[in-house]
């Protein structure tokens, strides 16, 4: 069922940015006064107070906006933890973001409450959407929560409103507060290290071998997806299509001349560890008439792996061609030349 969901549809502002892989992740904080049982939050982030945008730790506001330029942002999406914890830095990262890269930069947040109108003035002008989070235990009686009243002062101030919650058993019950949202977001249920327990507690598994999507959670969702506000985000289509596509943006702003960018958003060079510390006389002669881009770190050569390829039989020490993420990424493979 899921390999049908058309994702260009029934999207959120918020969302055909992040189809596009241009919206930066910023994790604001891991603490979080909630103990959701499928939280997929990791161990290393979880209920501390160190800020990530994407995955870069940031030490200082010119860390979000570096990042934020390397993959060319269109716009940030608040996440934690509880963001509402942390809300001054949270105002000051937004209006930094906004200053920087016009009003247009689009924000979303997600919060785990349902904030007051005292806790969401300081964001008007600074977000743009906001992504309400209410507990499963609260979905059946929806309408008489706090979640509903925070709904209609987020909308009365100006922003964008919806809901975005994992496909859990019972969630159609949230059907009866969709005419007053402006979308619904449902995540397909997520295995994860840290909710692995919990799952195997209530006699999940995954679906396949391939995603980390619990089976059942897209029938779950099922019931409500025949309405225009409603959609859901596939583990698949996170895999595939959200993360690639960041990628992308990443590796096409930051290879290097020698790096070749694939259609996943990785990158492709050649690396010859030096058998003596001295570059090859090929080499030498050849980065100096310009023929070669290379960049040369200690004892290690790296290039364009197809020079590399050519000049194999003319150049000792350990040869290979290496496959990583972009900007100083895991290495995803290396293969012996």
């Amino acid at each position: 069922m899921s390999g049908s969901i058309d994702h260009t549809t029934r999207l959120a502002r918020g969302c055909v940015l992040c189809y596009e892989g241009a919206k930066m992740v910023l994790f604001v904080t891991g603490r979080c006064g909630r103990n959701c049982w499928y939280c997929p939050i990791s161990e290393k982030r979880r209920n501390g107070d160190v800020m990530y945008a994407n995955d870069r730790v940031v030490a200082s506001p010119a860390d979000i906006l570096d990042e934020a330029e390397m993959m060319s942002a269109r716009g940030s999406s608040i996440t934690g933890g509880e963001p509402f914890l942390v809300l001054d830095e949270v105002v000051h990262a937004c209006r930094l973001l906004k200053e920087h890269f016009g009003p247009d930069h689009h924000i979303h947040l997600y919060t785990g409450i349902a904030p007051s109108e005292e806790q969401l003035r300081p964001l008007i002008g600074c977000v743009d959407e906001i992504r309400l989070h209410p507990p499963q235990e609260e979905w059946g009686q929806i309408l008489d929560t706090p979640f509903a009243e925070s709904v209609q002062t987020a909308r009365r101030l100006g922003f964008s409103v919806g809901f975005e919650v994992p496909s859990l058993p019972g969630i159609e019950a949230l059907g009866a507060i969709l005419p007053d949202l402006d979308f619904l977001n449902i995540n397909e249920l997520e295995w994860s290290e840290t909710n692995a327990a919990a799952m195997r507690s209530r006699e999940l598994d995954l679906e396949d071998g391939l995603h980390n999507a619990v089976g059942g959670a897209a029938e779950w969702a099922a019931p409500l997806l025949s309405d225009e506000r409603v959609h859901l985000c596939t583990s698949s289509f996170k895999d595939s299509v959200q993360l690639r596509e960041r990628l992308k943006r990443i590796a096409h702003n930051t290879a290097r001349p020698f790096d070749e960018v694939t259609d996943d958003g990785t990158i492709i060079y050649g690396l010859l560890e030096l058998e003596d510390g001295a570059l090859p006389p090929v080499l030498e002669a050849g980065r100096r008439e310009g023929i070669y881009d290379l960049e040369v770190v200690g004892n290690q050569v790296e290039m364009a792996w197809w020079v590399l390829a050519d000049l194999r039989d003319d150049l000792p020490g350990r040869k290979s061609v290496i496959e990583r993420y972009p900007n100083g990424g895991i290495i995803l493979e290396v293969t012996p030349l």
